[in-house]
């Protein structure tokens, strides 16, 4: 999270995060119980997520509710979005993502490699006006709405890995460059 010493990574050029609900009418869901003891801990997460401007309060047609899940030390909470119905009604897109066996089987054909590790890079996307709507969610602190790509919506991993394919093309090729 930003509060744990991450930055805000600047918005992607030409990047955005498209959700096409193929003109179905607004899914807006009731928010879930939050148990009293974790609503300190919720406050303050919503509010670092004001603070750094990836999200706002909002009154949208759309709502889907938000899931508390403990950290592995029990203490921490993270913010989960229940996606599950606008995921539904969400358009597959279509892009081809890369199959991690076959990476793994060609790795010894490249001269070099690198992992990287992109923390937070979904908040790198930007979110349409329309689509800031539809990605709305709903908790016992209030309606908000993501500025900024968030986790849990359908076509969020192709759009992302679609981003860092178009960014590394060129860079990418086995020893010796490719045949001609």
């Amino acid at each position: 999270m930003i509060a744990s010493g991450n930055a805000l990574p600047l918005p992607a050029y030409g990047v955005v995060c498209d959700i096409e609900v193929q003109g179905h009418p607004p899914i807006k869901q009731r928010a879930r119980r939050v148990p009293l003891r974790y609503l300190q801990k919720l406050y303050e997460l919503l509010k670092g997520l004001l603070n750094s401007g990836l999200i706002a309060f909002l009154d949208s047609p759309w709502a889907s509710p938000i899931v508390i899940v403990l950290k592995q030390k029990g203490k921490d909470i993270r913010l989960h979005i229940d996606y599950k119905r606008v995921n539904t009604v969400t358009a597959i897109m279509q892009y081809a993502m890369p199959l991690v066996d076959d990476l793994l089987t060609e790795l010894g054909h490249y001269l070099s490699f690198c992992s990287l590790d992109a923390a937070s890079g979904f908040w790198s996307v930007m979110m349409p006006l329309r689509d800031r709507k539809i990605s709305a969610f709903v908790c016992a602190l209030g309606h908000f709405e993501w500025f900024r790509m968030p986790f849990g919506l359908k076509n969020v991993p192709m759009i992302y890995q679609r981003m860092i394919d178009n960014a590394l093309w060129g860079f990418v090729q086995p020893k010796g460059g490719w045949k001609r």
